[in-house]
């Protein structure tokens, strides 16, 4: 990443970028189970472990999937085969109608939380902007639907754009739309899809591949089960973090069993706050902590033999020991080195400037 400042400033005054603290995002997706108060629930959630975003998926499954199209692995192994429930049929039970979203906008502005959510198909993109919606989130499985990402990026406002399930290729076509339209306006996200995705698929070292080759703002969306990679991503100078929540895992549905619960997403964002606070702001400097240490642990200099008034302080003159922060700091070794003494020292006597 070059150095140059690159934000993203929200109508809510709300500050995504290098320089802020670490954006993070309660997934919500479509753990309401298509009920309003499941949908209230998991705004409680995020707001009490002090996210700054809860997000949502918005879609009509007319437009995104053919009524016999079969499910993807995970969907069976959550919510049966086919035969017993249709992806289609599932995915209309989790979609949110125009009332729903307007009334988890309005919870979502009382509990004083960003509101987001995920269009997957392009009438979903023209309600989430009729709702002023303040930023757009392009799911991975869109990451190669051009056609829905220049869509979403001609309205002109944020994007953050997950990126599994998709090559190299894919991902630099896609940027390419949104630096066309947006300039340096949006984030990608590298994630994993599978849910859950193991540990050692999570493949960080993309965060760092990303910063190099586009020298935009880079966010991880987070599939792996327990804290480990989350944690792992933060050093990795993420700029936005993105998990799944759930008011209970044994809840019927697809994504509930890769989701943290109430207690989990909170630990999970108070330890990421943490890290935070343990990188510091990169400028090494001694710290109000340290001064107390300083003077008592730093080394000055001390005769090691007796010298006159007017010698030469050769190297075999003197040595650093702790004085309690007396004396010439062994700092000033090469202007002490080779100058003349200004006074008669006796062995170990400290020497002053």
């Amino acid at each position: 990443m070059k150095n140059k400042l690159i934000n993203i400033k929200l109508k809510s005054n709300r500050f995504i970028g290098n320089n802020e603290k670490c954006f993070i995002i309660a997934e919500a997706g479509v753990n309401h189970n298509g009920k309003l108060s499941y949908g209230k629930k998991l705004i409680d959630i995020a707001v009490e472990a002090g996210a700054d975003a809860v997000k949502f998926q918005s879609f009509n499954a007319e437009e995104i999937i053919l009524k016999k199209a079969p499910k993807a692995r995970y969907h069976i192994e959550t919510t049966g085969s086919d035969k017993k429930q249709s992806w289609y049929e599932l995915l209309k039970t989790q979609e949110i109608s125009l009332e729903m979203h307007k009334q988890l906008i309005k919870y979502c502005k009382k509990k004083k939380i960003l509101f987001m959510s995920t269009p997957y198909d392009k009438k979903s993109v023209d309600l989430l902007n009729s709702l002023d919606v303040e930023i757009f989130k392009i799911a991975s499985t869109d990451v190669n639907n051009f056609q829905l990402i220049e869509y979403i990026a001609k309205k002109g406002k944020p994007v953050i754009l997950s990126t599994a399930m998709s090559n190299f290729k894919e991902v630099q076509i896609s940027v390419g739309i949104l630096k066309k339209y947006l300039k340096d306006n949006f984030i990608i996200m590298q994630c994993t899809g599978s849910y859950p995705a193991p540990l050692n698929e999570a493949n960080l070292n993309v965060i760092k591949t990303y910063k190099k080759k586009f020298n935009c703002l880079v966010g991880y969306s987070d599939h792996v089960m327990g804290e480990m990679a989350a944690l792992a991503s933060i050093p990795l100078g993420i700029c936005c973090y993105e998990k799944h929540i759930t008011i209970n895992k044994r809840l019927p549905g697809p994504d509930h069993r890769a989701s943290l619960e109430k207690k989990e997403f909170a630990n999970l964002v108070r330890n990421i706050r943490k890290i935070e606070l343990s990188l510091g702001d990169g400028k090494k400097i001694i710290s109000k902590p340290e001064m107390k240490n300083h003077k008592k642990l730093k080394k000055y200099f001390v005769a090691t033999k007796n010298i006159n008034k007017g010698d030469i302080i050769t190297e075999n003159s003197f040595t650093a020991k702790r004085t309690g922060g007396k004396g010439v700091s062994a700092a000033d070794y090469y202007k002490l080195l080779n100058s003349r003494a200004k006074r008669k020292y006796k062995i170990n006597h400290i020497i002053k400037v």
